[in-house]
Formats: structure tokens, C-alpha cells, sequence
């Protein structure tokens, strides 16, 4: 048997001196993508190579294309970092390489994940009875959410879709806000539904769901089979749908809750933010990243269902080969994948680590770090454009193409790294405030580059350039 000691130690180290590293890094690297290519390609070997050499060419391949969005500065897409024990249990999870389909494949990767689902739907408010899917993200979430409202809403009207599929199929209804996320118009497309089925529904000043054109909504067209997507974290503003209202309307006409709250849910988990979320527990199913807020490693996602035995019914199967297929639901029962790695012990070891406080209070600091660059590019004299309730900042620098050159030279700068967006019709900077590791002066630091940045892409200015130098 070869021993792996040294390998397994020289990555293990690497990952280490790399995570060390990250708060001095540039976030954001100029990248030669033809140079970067060409150190991955290449004929493939004839002949095969010691596992060491393969991992240093691995990391000198990758070095000149890594991102720092692990670290405290990146404040694009929604990105958090990883937990220090949640990324150690992933690499022990690798090294385990244990297959998660159900308790017979991997006893210990279901255990994790049943405790570590109990501990996720205490934090979030979910009723300890919902079924929990250990997926890679929020688009599966919303995708077994949704796929378990379908089964649902046609079995009412008399239907079986995982028997007869749509052809034929009583027309489903999908109400869903104009400010929904593009994931749930893709789920629509994977399940079947197409996107033509969304009956529109507007939002308000900050992108929550308008609660009078909901209820007009449900009240219009001919009665039957009907699903509306509601929103815990707008992408854009971190707005959340009132959602006790919502479900009260939706459950007055028959119909189906679904929550995409991808980092909003989260808001469930602090005592100064749970208000946002009030009612989520009238919900039938839930979609909830851990990749994002929670600060667990890729890929890594929750999708909760309030009947357990309907999120089976829409996503499992059985197999005569299959030991263990057939019984109490589990694992691979409520995801769309049999082949799963055991993402749950990272999932455990991150909730460990933090505890129901921790999880609290990295929520808190979040939010209260985006007010802090809410108020310091006011101060400095640029214009907020979104209520800042929870971890998102948008901002704009007069006109859409200054917003768009501030981004950009933001981007090249390399101090932190901030996305642009369109909202309401305007491009704008959004700032998302999601790492764990992510102080008061890391903020201070990048409103003082926004704030130069800004001043040089005046008409005129000339371009910045990006000192190549590590940031100290």
C-alpha cells in the first residue's frame, strides 16, 4: 500500500499557508486567460506521474487564476468564506470519501447530516417535522422545493405527475414576484413548467412582494393548481417578502408556499433580524444556501420540505440493486442526486464551531458592516439606492457609465472586489457583506479605495493601475 502521508500533508498545508495568506492578498488578479489555459492543457501524459509532482503542478497551473473570495475583503455575489472547522471537515470528508446516497453506503454521512438538519431548522424557525435535502446550492434547492409543490398541487386536482407526467396535466399557476431570482424561472425550465406559467406579481419601493397585487393575483383567473414563490434576501437589496401575510393569503386559496431564501433565511437566525422573516414557519418549503452566509465550503445547500413524505414522493427512487432504496427517506431520497459526497460534515463542523450564538452574531456583524459601508460612501458623498436591511449595499456614482467604470477600476484595483448590477433600471454597485472573517477596518479600508477609485474615473482622469504588490 502506498503511503500518502506526505501528499496528504503537503495539500493540507498548502490549504493552510493560502487561507493565511488571504487578508493580504489582492481579491481581484489581472488574469492572462490564454496563459492560464495553456498551463492546464497540453497532451495528456502517456505515461503516469507520482501523485506529488501532479499536486505541485496543480498549484502552479492554479495560482496565477485563484480569486480571494474566501477572504474578507470580496464582496461580490453573495460569497462567504469557509469556517475554519467546516473547511477541515471537508478535507477529512475527501480524504473519507465516503458515498452519502443512504445509511447503508455511508452510516456516519447520514447521521451527520440528520443531526446537523435538526440543528438548521432550529436556527431558521423551520418546523422540527420538514424533511431536509443536503444539496449543492440554491438552484437544486428551489428545484426539489418546487418539484415537491408540483407533485403536490396536481395530486390535489386528481393528478400523478411522476407517473403521467405533464402531457395532459391540469395547468399549474406559478405567482411569483417581479423581483424574484433567476434560479426559479430555471427550475420552472427543469421541471417542466417552462417559464410562461409565471403570473407576474409586483414589488415594492425595495423589492418585497407588493401584498395587494398578491392578493389580486390569487383572486384572478380560474381556481386550480396553484404554487407562489416567495423571497426571504433580495439579490439586490436584501429586501424579505412579508411572509406571514403571504402564506396566510396563499393558504386562503389552496395554494403552495415555496421560500428561495438562499442568504435571507438566515435572518431567522439573529433575535435583531428574525422580524424579517416573521411567518416562514407557514411555509411548505423552504430553499436556504450554507455556502453563503453560513460560511460553509462549496457546495453546500438546504432544501426543506414540510411533508416529508411529498419531498419523496417528487424526488426519490428505488432500485431492486439499490440496498438501502425503499425505506424511511434519507439522504439521496430528497435530492436529485444518488452519487452525493458527504457535504453534511462540514455542514455539522461549521454549526459546531459557531453554536446558535456564533450564528447569531455573525449575522449581526454582517449587517451592521453594511450599514457601516452604507454610511461611509454617503459620507463620502455617493448616492445609497436601497434600504439596507440586511447585508446588501447598492450604490451609484451619478450616470450608469461612471457607475460601471468605478466597478471596474474597483475590480483592477485589487484592495476589494465589488459586482455591478441592474436594478430598477439603473447600474449600480452591490456590495455583499457575507464572510465570516470580515472586520470594521477591512470596510474602512475599502470605502477609502471606492472613494479614490471614484475620484480618478472623473473625465479626463486617466485609468488606475493596480500595484502588483501583495497589500500589506
Amino acid at each position: 500500500m502506498a503511503d500518502f502521508g506526505h501528499l496528504f500533508r503537503s495539500a493540507a498545508e498548502h490549504v493552510a499557508d493560502y487561507r493565511t495568506s488571504l487578508s493580504d492578498r489582492p481579491v481581484g488578479v489581472p488574469i492572462d486567460q490564454a496563459a492560464l489555459a495553456e498551463a492546464f492543457s497540453g497532451p495528456l501524459p502517456s505515461a503516469s506521474r507520482p501523485p506529488e509532482q501532479v499536486l505541485a503542478d496543480l498549484v502552479a497551473a492554479a495560482e496565477p487564476g485563484l480569486v480571494a473570495s474566501a477572504g474578507p475583503r470580496y464582496f461580490g455575489f453573495v460569497v462567504g468564506g469557509a469556517l475554519p472547522a467546516a473547511t477541515a471537515a471537508d478535507i477529512v470528508a475527501a480524504g473519507w470519501d465516503q458515498l452519502a446516497t443512504n445509511a447503508v453506503t455511508s452510516p456516519a454521512a447520514i447521521a451527520a447530516e440528520a443531526a446537523a438538519g435538526a440543528w438548521l431548522k432550529e436556527l431558521l424557525g423551520i418546523p422540527a417535522s420538514a424533511s431536509v435535502g443536503f444539496v449543492t446550492g440554491a438552484q437544486a434547492a428551489n428545484t426539489a422545493g418546487l418539484a415537491a409543490a408540483r407533485h403536490q398541487v396536481l395530486a390535489d386536482a386528481g393528478w400523478d405527475v411522476e407517473r403521467r407526467g405533464l402531457l395532459g396535466a391540469p395547468p399549474i399557476r406559478v405567482i411569483a414576484g417581479q423581483e424574484r431570482h433567476g434560479t426559479i424561472d430555471r427550475s420552472l425550465r427543469l421541471l417542466g413548467l417552462g417559464t410562461d406559467v409565471v403570473h407576474p406579481v409586483s414589488a415594492g419601493p425595495n423589492g418585497a412582494i407588493d401584498l395587494g397585487s398578491l392578493r389580486e393575483a390569487l383572486r384572478a383567473g380560474t381556481p386550480g393548481p396553484t404554487i407562489v414563490c416567495l423571497q426571504a434576501g433580495n439579490v439586490n437589496t436584501g429586501a424579505c417578502d412579508q411572509l406571514r401575510e403571504a402564506c396566510e393569503l396563499i393558504q386562503l386559496h389552496g395554494g403552495w408556499a415555496h421560500v428561495d431564501g438562499a442568504f435571507g433565511l438566515w435572518a431567522a437566525a439573529s433575535p435583531a433580524t428574525r422580524h424579517l422573516v416573521d411567518g416562514l414557519e407557514l411555509a411548505d418549503s423552504w430553499a436556504c444556501d450554507g455556502h453563503k452566509w453560513l460560511n460553509l465550503p462549496y457546495d453546500s445547500a438546504f432544501a426543506f420540505c414540510a411533508r416529508p413524505d411529498v419531498h419523496a414522493a417528487a424526488m426519490s427512487y428505488s432500485a431492486a440493486y439499490l440496498v438501502g432504496s425503499g425505506g424511511a427517506p434519507a439522504g439521496a431520497g430528497f435530492t436529485a442526486e444518488s452519487s452525493r459526497r458527504a457535504r453534511g460534515f462540514a455542514v455539522w463542523a461549521g454549526l459546531r464551531e459557531l453554536g446558535s450564538d456564533g450564528v447569531a452574531a455573525l449575522v449581526d456583524r454582517c449587517c451592521e458592516l453594511a450599514r457601516r459601508f452604507a454610511a461611509g460612501l454617503t459620507m463620502a458623498g455617493f448616492e445609497v439606492a436601497n434600504e439596507v436591511v440586511l447585508n446588501q449595499v447598492l450604490v451609484g456614482f451619478g450616470d450608469d457609465a461612471s457607475t460601471d467604470r468605478v466597478v471596474a477600476a474597483v475590480q483592477a484595483d485589487g484592495t476589494c472586489w465589488v459586482g455591478g448590477t441592474t436594478w430598477r433600471g439603473r447600474r449600480l454597485m452591490r456590495i455583499s457583506v457575507s464572510n465570516a472573517t470580515t472586520t470594521e477596518a477591512d470596510v474602512d479600508r475599502s470605502i477609502a479605495a471606492i472613494t479614490r477609485l471614484a475620484g480618478q474615473q472623473r473625465p479626463g482622469r486617466p485609468q488606475p493601475r493596480r500595484d502588483p504588490r501583495p497589500l500589506s
